[in-house]
């Protein structure tokens, strides 16, 4: 060996584990032994002398952590990047070790004060490619990273750490010689892994097992072949062996207190710095969010999306509104670690109301349809929400707007038209809107329309804890107003009303014209038909709740009897079924639509077999709703739950809180899941809207 690698440390003389700014240091308050830890780093640095001049930096009393050099900053060539730390804790060590580079004769750069960037910790030269690995996600902020690349001269290459033991680049991952990589695959998430799959060759990549990484196996100095780490398994010796890299194992277990081993003991100050395109692929975005961003949580689920989805944020501007109907606005700045991410991360953003601020890419991006039916790979994949896309510099609402759809554009004479479809729907000679850019959703502040804060004090999603009686009230109050002014109440039911006794409930709520439009499966139209022409619902007598010889026969009998009539409407004009729900809905002209399923018997003669016929009636049905009551049928309910646009109150009722847990996932602020018995729930509704009734003629 020629000239020997220079490496800068820091004599334990104040370390101590003083606080906790990381897994490690939780319950380890004062319980590292100075001498101990001492031996230790003598031990370390004897062995390190072998191989390696080693400089000394002063340590400083009131910064224990100094002792972890790796963070003092990152050094390339005879230019260093010095480390803004995280934590308050570590902040004072920043001017010590600036001054000691200056001293050595480093340029030193200072990155914003409000950025975090923690040195060699969490950035390491690949030893072959000569470009530098970034890690972020705990410590370091991913905006650190283009001024890596600028000052630097350096391509960077950005992995996001996940797990949160593993707070440091340098804690799972070490870049060896000849272009070999040990790391520990579970601390990153799946786009860096696949980035470190693209950029090193199978047989170079090292993935190391829990028990070793919780050691520190790849917290490692690397010189030339030898590697010196704390504890290594027999396992992973062998195969660095296999490789030709020699081990050399010294303890250091009192330094694990405070998360930190061999490699964050030291700095390589002799970085070479090796040919490479000055790149990195970091990319920004602004949104602008606007409402009521507190009361409706907006804020904390644009943040998390942001960050679950691989990026970091910085919030640029909040204004917050002065009194409580007053909207709010916030500007939040969006970073990911390359374009793919940022798509990814901006199309949910979008999905949440966030605008993109951005001129240059205020145009909707379109594709052509080639095959029928078939849209781009990356199409965007509508939400419940009212949308609107940016074509011809012109902002177009979305038609027809439900969930899980295309948006497909179509050229008229009078200019481009937008609507909503299904991916069967699409046809050659469309296009359809791609990525992220050129569209903004539009989330309401309150529920339905005009006059709705009747509902706001029950809020979004599911309780078993509501009082059911108040609920009920609302729900009351909701119908009666829709109905006198001429709206629109749909209803999904299930088999389970007719079993639990609310038939005769949803039979007057019919009948008073509180509902215009009944959806169901073939089983609640055969077990209400079953009741009403031999009093038993799956061969259950409905008066005594006791099972009736012969009875699992009934629904059969009552499919047949429709089926010689040739529908239920036949059969009421013949005189043939004279009560029930579906009876009440025929005299009352409310219509109907049953889709079937592979369990029917059967089925009656107006189920649709056909499920595409059954959704495109089940949209129509539903076409123009106000409030949807779903009780007790949990496919249907999410069904219409999927194809109804935002904007439109749904109340789910199940026993189930699977279900109505299911409907509220769709995050619209108009739906209500209650869990309780659906009977009760209609026989209380009745007697509510009874009392209102009474109330209005008094």
């Amino acid at each position: 060996m020629t000239d020997k690698m220079r490496i800068l440390m820091c004599a334990p003389d104040h370390y101590d584990v003083d606080y906790v700014i990381n897994p490690w240091m939780e319950g380890n308050i004062h319980r590292s032994s100075r001498e101990l830890a001492e031996a230790q780093w003598d031990k370390l640095y004897q062995v390190l002398q072998t191989y390696a001049t080693i400089d000394l930096v002063e340590p400083q009393k009131g910064s224990p952590d100094m002792v972890f050099t790796a963070n003092a900053g990152l050094i390339l060539g005879d230019t260093v990047v010095l480390s803004r730390f995280f934590h308050p804790e570590r902040q004072g060590e920043e001017p010590h070790f600036q001054a000691w580079f200056e001293s050595q004769g480093y340029k030193v750069h200072l990155l914003p004060k409000n950025l975090p960037f923690e040195g060699a910790g969490d950035a390491l030269m690949d030893r072959a490619g000569g470009w530098l690995w970034a890690g972020y996600g705990f410590r370091s902020q991913l905006d650190s990273h283009p001024y890596l690349a600028e000052w630097l001269d350096v391509e960077v290459l950005s992995l996001r750490l996940v797990d949160r033991r593993f707070y440091h680049l340098d804690t799972c991952f070490c870049p060896l010689t000849d272009g070999y990589l040990l790391y520990y695959p579970a601390a990153f998430d799946t786009y860096s892994n696949r980035s470190i799959e693209l950029r090193v060759p199978a047989e170079k990549r090292i993935a190391i097992e829990e028990a070793d990484a919780v050691n520190f196996a790849c917290n490692t100095v690397n010189i030339d072949r030898v590697v010196v780490m704390n504890k290594v398994s027999d396992g992973l010796k062998q195969t660095l062996k296999g490789h030709g890299f020699s081990v050399v194992e010294t303890p250091l277990t009192e330094f694990l207190k405070a998360g930190g081993a061999a490699k964050c003991l030291t700095l390589r100050v002799t970085e070479p710095h090796q040919e490479s395109p000055q790149l990195s692929t970091v990319q920004n975005r602004t949104i602008r969010l606007e409402g009521h961003l507190l009361d409706s949580g907006l804020v904390n689920r644009a943040l998390d999306t942001i960050v679950a989805g691989g990026g970091s944020f910085q919030v640029a501007n909040f204004k917050l509104g002065e009194q409580r109907l007053d909207t709010s606005v916030a500007e939040v700045k969006v970073s990911a670690p390359d374009s793919i991410v940022m798509a990814d991360i901006m199309g949910q953003l979008i999905d949440l109301g966030a605008i993109d601020t951005a001129p240059d890419i205020s145009e909707a991006k379109l594709a052509p349809v080639t095959q029928p039916g078939v849209a781009a790979d990356d199409f965007y994949a509508t939400t419940i929400y009212p949308t609107e896309i940016s074509i011809a510099g012109e902002w177009i609402l979305v038609q027809g707007q439900r969930m899980d759809g295309a948006i497909a554009v179509t050229q008229t004479a009078t200019g481009a038209v937008a609507q909503c479809k299904l991916l069967r729907d699409l046809q050659v000679g469309e296009s359809v809107v791609v990525g992220s850019a050129g569209i903004r959703t539009k989330r309401a502040t309150t529920t339905l329309k005009k006059n709705t804060e009747e509902f706001s004090f029950m809020g979004a999603g599911v309780s078993s804890e509501r009082r059911v009686e108040l609920v009920v009230e609302q729900v009351a109050w909701d119908l009666r107003r829709i109905r006198d002014r001429g709206g629109k109440v749909a209803v999904v039911a299930g088999p389970v009303v007719i079993h639990t006794g609310g038939s005769e409930h949803l039979n007057q709520l019919i009948r008073e014209g509180y509902v215009h439009a009944l959806l169901g499966g073939n089983a609640i139209a055969v077990h209400d038909i079953e009741q009403s022409l031999m009093g038993t619902s799956l061969g259950v007598d409905m008066q005594l709740g006791v099972s009736v010889h012969g009875g699992h026969r009934h629904h059969l009998k009552a499919i047949n009897t429709i089926r010689r009539c040739g529908s239920i409407a036949k059969a009421v004009e013949q005189g043939v079924l004279r009560s029930g729900v579906m009876y009440e809905c025929v005299k009352h002209n409310v219509p109907f639509s049953l889709a079937g399923s592979i369990r029917d018997d059967g089925p009656l003669p107006d189920t649709k077999m056909d499920l595409i016929e059954a959704q495109a009636e089940y949209a129509r049905l539903i076409e123009g709703a106000d409030l949807i009551l779903m009780l007790s049928s949990m496919l249907h309910s999410i069904g219409v739950g999927n194809m109804t646009p935002a904007g439109v109150k749904m109340v789910c009722i199940d026993i189930n809180p699977a279900v109505v847990t299911k409907l509220s996932d769709r995050g619209s602020i108009e739906s209500i899941g209650v869990v309780t018995d659906v009977g009760l729930f209609l026989s209380l509704l009745v007697q509510q809207l009874n009392k209102l009734a009474g109330l209005v003629e008094s």
